[in-house]
């Protein structure tokens, strides 16, 4: 026989979840916080789990266009069960997407520059995926905030995942990712806004021309991703034989007419075709720029880069080199001062 005391002790304890299932909520969002750190530093050690981001960012896409249809078909009680399980799987396919990507981009992004602010909104975006009553009450509930989210993301997703997997260049991966974002956002409102049909093709149309204008213009606020400079080192000259810097300088002598090599060591991934190129700049004024040269990636010391400059430098100047892409992205900077 079933003791009577079992079925008071199960209610009790439903009881017990249903009072506090916010609180409980908000202890699983740390638990989701936690356990993003850790795909953070699997993301920074291995690219092989963006093969599986590609199944994470279908799966999201066609529930989330999928479920307002279907949920009124099962009725209040299925419904919701159903409603609460695919938001449960959508956030943690966000989490482990974007925490993934997260630390790659961080390692592309040059601090003081302005393609640091897109790591910043990519951590907002990670940080928001892990607050679960933020995301089934506010994000998830209002389709152009769900739209934004996801066209967002998928662009970031796709951004870095060509260039890994598929070595395709920065530029081109650039122009393949807003083509994606610009889909995903149409679908979202056609599908899910209930805006007359009029209504819709002009928003959609309002998207596009803010994509195209991105793309031409804002390029150089995306980190080239997965492109990254290991390091800089600036000298008076350059060794062939070893592929060095000789005289290495800390700092450059001032008031007279000298030679400036900088060499720039590039990580990009095997495969990877990238035209990459230095610009020389003094006080903030850029003196020259080098041709583009094609850095090949899978070199585990990096690309060595190396140009050079002659300046006529004051007590008060300061050289800096910027590493760009054809596209016009930041890979690195370095800075050298003047010695007084």
């Amino acid at each position: 026989m079933t003791s009577p005391e079992k079925p008071q002790f199960l209610h009790s304890l439903a009881g017990l979840v249903v009072r506090n299932q916010e609180t409980l909520w908000w202890l699983h969002s740390v638990y989701a916080l936690l356990f993003g750190i850790g795909v953070m530093w699997l993301g920074y050690r291995n690219f092989a789990f963006l093969r599986v981001t590609l199944f994470y960012v279908l799966f999201i896409w066609i529930t989330s266009l999928l479920l307002p249809r279907v949920l009124p078909k099962l009725g209040q009680r299925w419904g919701r069960w159903l409603q609460r399980v695919i938001h449960y799987f959508n956030r943690n396919f966000y989490q482990q997407i974007l925490f993934f990507i997260l630390p790659i981009y961080y390692a592309s992004a040059t601090l003081r520059s302005r393609n640091i602010g897109f790591v910043v909104l990519l951590a907002a975006s990670a940080l928001l995926s892990t607050l679960d009553v933020v995301y089934d009450r506010r994000l998830s509930a209002r389709w152009n905030l769900a739209a934004l989210f996801f066209a967002f993301n998928l662009f970031a997703c796709v951004n870095v995942m060509l260039p890994v997997l598929w070595s395709i260049s920065n530029l081109g991966a650039l122009y393949i990712s807003a083509v994606a974002s610009f889909l995903a956002f149409a679908t979202f409102c056609f599908r899910l806004s209930g805006l007359p049909l009029w209504k819709a093709r002009a928003l959609i149309t309002a998207g596009g021309l803010f994509l195209m204008l991105f793309v031409f213009s804002g390029r150089a606020y995306v980190p080239p991703a997965p492109l990254r400079l290991l390091s800089a080192e600036f000298g008076s000259n350059f060794d062939r034989a070893s592929r060095k810097v000789a005289g290495p300088l800390s700092a450059a002598p001032a008031n007279a007419p000298v030679q400036i090599v900088g060499l720039t060591p590039i990580h990009a991934p095997l495969g990877l075709r990238e035209q990459v190129s230095h610009q020389w700049y003094l006080d903030g004024i850029m003196v020259s720029g080098s041709p583009f040269y094609q850095v090949t990636g899978g070199r585990r010391e990096g690309f060595r880069l190396w140009t050079s400059q002659v300046f006529n430098l004051s007590s008060s100047s300061v050289i800096r080199l910027d590493v760009v892409t054809e596209g016009g992205q930041l890979i690195g900077r370095a800075w050298l001062p003047v010695s007084r």
